[in-house]
């Protein structure tokens, strides 16, 4: 692990979140020969997961082996790191970032990558086992479990759409509707449920089944058992942007959560303050949020030079301005 330096309190950018999307933004920013700082609290999203799945080149990876690669990787370009919280930012001529260690840190333009949590269904056994055998995400998990007994522990409508899409993962799958009452599946979701093969079963479950380390089963309240060995369920996404909101930026609701007004880029509404990876979004897996790290850090850099550039040139106009009077020699061709 890399814990790097408190070379200077001045930056000029800070990115606070040290995930993919963060370290992607700073190893961009570090190429680009931009004193950067990354602020780490240590809060992975994926940090459940053994693996990491669909990233090419880095298929199978565990998610702290990623980011360790990455930390030693934006090292390699000068760029600091500090294991700590930022808990306020203020704008002052840029953003002032308060870190949770008291220290206060400086910066002209300003990162947020600091993801989103998962809140999972209050279930016993499902916090425990998540990760393991109960998992959210088939793209993530799917061909690892491919084939098993599937229960689908529903806590919206929604979880119809999630039971259909693990069906294309194994033939063997049941809706618990849990909280969601029977009246709420429409004709289209029994239709498809019928066509796809899953089983639906009414009535609410009283938690998991684990032997010998492993999930067994789920229970219900009534006290049947039905044997499954993987369940999937649909944690609530908390998005982090409590320093978003602090600045002044934009933020919009959306059926998973509130997140901030982006461009393409990833700049907010505020000048000089990014929103990358799942800070950004509630869709982003860990290729795209490296990609909108990319892209954030090359914009940045280009932020930057232009900024600079212009008032290289105000500068120079001044200077020129009160040298008018004097005699300038004619440039011949």
């Amino acid at each position: 692990m890399v814990t790097v330096t408190e070379k200077t309190e001045e930056y000029e950018v800070i990115v606070v979140g040290g995930g993919a999307a963060g370290l992607s933004a700073a190893l961009v920013l570090g190429r680009a020969r931009r004193r950067t700082l990354v602020v780490d609290a240590g809060e992975p999203r994926n940090a459940p997961a053994a693996h990491m799945q669909g990233y090419l080149s880095r298929d199978g990876m565990s998610p702290a082996e990623f980011l360790a690669v990455g930390r030693e990787e934006i090292a390699r370009y000068g760029v600091d790191l500090v294991h700590d919280r930022a808990v306020d930012a203020t704008r002052e001529e840029g953003f002032a970032v308060r870190l949770a260690s008291g220290r206060t840190v400086r910066a002209r333009q300003l990162v947020v990558a600091t993801g989103l949590k998962d809140e999972l269904p209050p279930v016993p056994g499902v916090a425990e086992r998540f990760g393991r055998d109960v998992v959210h995400c088939p793209y993530c998990h799917g061909w690892e479990v491919r084939d098993r007994a599937f229960g689908v522990l529903a806590t919206t409508a929604t979880s119809v759409h999630q039971a259909l899409m693990v069906s294309q993962w194994s033939k063997d799958v049941t809706l618990f509707l849990h909280t969601v009452a029977e009246a709420e599946l429409t004709d289209e979701d029994l239709r498809r449920l019928a066509a796809a093969g899953v089983r639906i079963v009414p009535g609410e479950v009283a938690g998991l089944v684990v032997e010998d380390d492993r999930l067994t089963g789920v229970r219900l309240r009534d006290g049947r058992m039905h044997e499954r060995e993987v369940v999937f369920v649909a944690p609530r996404a908390v998005p982090r942007t409590d320093l978003l909101a602090r600045l002044g930026a934009e933020l919009s609701e959306t059926p998973f959560g509130t997140y901030p007004v982006v461009d393409g880029r990833g700049l907010t509404t505020v000048p000089g303050l990014w929103a990358a990876g799942n800070a950004s979004g509630f869709a982003e897996q860990v290729v795209n949020a490296a990609s909108r790290g990319y892209r954030a850090g090359a914009a940045i850099n280009g932020e930057l030079l232009m900024a600079d550039l212009d008032r290289a040139v105000a500068t120079g106009a001044a200077g020129a301005a009160g040298a008018a009077d004097a005699e300038v020699p004619a440039v011949r061709m």
